[in-house]
């Protein structure tokens, strides 16, 4: 009689789930990251247009918005530059704290001390100090950035990296929410006053605008201590070995990926990839155009207070929130292409009432007392579709670039995702400031501008495949969300 064959051994798939602690806590990078240019966006246009008018001798703050918008973009060039090479130098470095560490400590130390000088240099009327310290500020935030977003995914299985992305969005919004809220308390306004009377003659109290660049960088310095006393890269990345190669395997793509780096990306990941990222492009050639000029819209078009600019970014943020609780579930039913093509159509829908009520509305009724106009009810609906639109997108999209590539290239890839949006962040400011120059074109035609943009984008990405990621040894529900370490 024969003896009978051995059962072959069935590998059993190891279940995932998302460590949501954790997740929050690489998050502080991020809750860095946003605090840092919610600040950076919100008052260094008006820095600038208010340095470039007293440079040039004119009143006319639409002559110089074109100026503006190149400051602005020569910002975004340098990073479209250095990201993708910070990004590739930390795929190869190797430390005792790990790959991404040194750079996110180096380059917040650096920020945090230098950030505060900007408005003591515009304080002062010194505008090539003001440009030299965006400069030195950028420099070394693209340091931090590239390696603070890799950190995720680096320590997150490909299936989970909505859901992660969802939490860490969450944390880049508080700290967007302190910078704005501090906005709202030291009103730029109120330094200025009605007819700049105060800052020409040098009589505005300075803390009025030093005030949330200072508490910028506190909280940068307090935040980069959280993650680099919390996270330790090296032990983590061991003990998440046998996760992370079961996600490789639940990747939502539509070719495996090669793990050989000497291999090409196949034809169809290509086509995904480039897809991705010029429909990023157009996404961001709307939104960074209009979150650069919306200071100097809300004030010079409108005539309404800075605070109140401020308000409509809280609105923002809140939809925002909500849609990075959501983002996750949703991506999980319908795929991640359909959830950023509702959020972009939710975001259109936005953009296209902006256009209509400022048409049929205009600007809010005269408060005298105040010297300025009430600000329109309308744009906070606006700002709430927006940020809850744009959410869907920007959760889902950044896990759908790093999904390409293996775990030696999320740095790299990190950096594609960012070079698109730079690249965006680049063209749109001087584009758009350009625009405001000619004749027969004002502020009202803000929203049109970004109504194009965003049409553009969306069409393009009804070309990307919709690819879901298998449920197999995907933990869900509370299980999927434990803490355990």
């Amino acid at each position: 009689m024969e003896n009978p064959k051995p059962a072959e051994a069935v590998s059993t798939p190891v279940a995932l789930k998302l460590n949501k602690k954790r997740t929050f806590i690489i998050g502080f990078a991020f809750f860095g990251i946003l605090l840092l240019w919610q600040v950076y966006d919100s008052w260094c246009p008006k820095f600038l247009e208010l340095l470039f008018m007293e440079s040039l001798g004119t009143s006319d703050n639409e002559e110089v918005q074109y100026l503006v918008g190149i400051m602005m973009a020569m910002d975004n060039l340098a990073a479209l530059i250095l990201m993708p090479i910070f990004g590739r130098l930390s795929d190869k470095t190797h430390t005792k704290i790990g790959k991404r560490m040194p750079y996110i400590l180096i380059g917040t130390f650096v920020c945090a001390v230098s950030f505060p000088f900007i408005p003591v240099l515009f304080h002062f009327h010194n505008l090539a100090g003001v440009i030299a310290m965006m400069a030195i500020v950028v420099i070394f935030a693209m340091m931090y950035r590239n390696p603070a977003v890799a950190l995720m995914p680096d320590l997150t299985p490909k299936p989970l990296r909505s859901k992660a992305n969802g939490i860490i969005n969450i944390m880049g919004y508080i700290g967007g929410a302190f910078a704005t809220l501090v906005g709202i308390v030291f009103v730029l306004s109120n330094y200025l006053g009605p007819n700049n009377d105060t800052w020409f003659s040098r009589s505005g109290n300075i803390w009025i605008v030093e005030a949330p660049f200072l508490v910028a960088s506190i909280l940068m310095l307090i935040s980069a201590a959280v993650l680099f006393f919390t996270i330790r890269e090296n032990e983590l990345e061991a003990k998440l070995a046998a996760e992370l190669e079961e996600g490789e395997k639940e990747a939502a793509v539509v070719d495996s990926v090669e793990h050989d780096d000497e291999k090409p990306m196949s034809k169809a990941n290509l086509i995904m990839l480039l897809l991705i990222l010029a429909a990023e492009f157009f996404w961001f050639m709307s939104d960074n155009g209009i979150g650069t000029f919306m200071l100097n819209y809300s004030t010079n078009f409108l005539g309404a207070k800075t605070s109140s600019n401020m308000i409509m970014v809280i609105i923002g943020g809140a939809g925002s929130v909500i849609g990075f609780s959501i983002g996750g579930f949703i991506a999980g039913k319908i795929g991640r292409k359909w959830t950023i093509v509702i959020g972009l159509g939710i975001t259109l829908l936005g953009l296209i009432s902006w256009l209509l009520f400022q048409n049929l509305l205009g600007k809010g009724a005269y408060i005298a007392s105040t010297g300025f106009y009430a600000f329109p009810w309308y744009l906070y609906l606006v700002w709430g579709l927006k940020g809850f639109g744009m959410s869907l997108v920007h959760l889902n999209s950044f896990p759908m670039v790093v999904e390409l590539c293996s775990k030696k290239k999320v740095g790299q890839f990190t950096g594609y995702y960012y070079a698109s949006s730079m690249a965006a962040q680049t063209v749109t400011p001087t584009l758009l400031g350009l625009l405001l120059r000619a004749d027969n074109i004002d502020w009202s035609f803000l929203p049109i501008y970004a109504i194009i943009a965003t049409a553009i984008s969306l069409t393009i990405f009804f070309f990307v495949k919709n690819v879901k990621t298998s449920k197999v040894a995907i933990a869900t529900g509370l299980e999927g969300l434990g803490l355990d370490d």
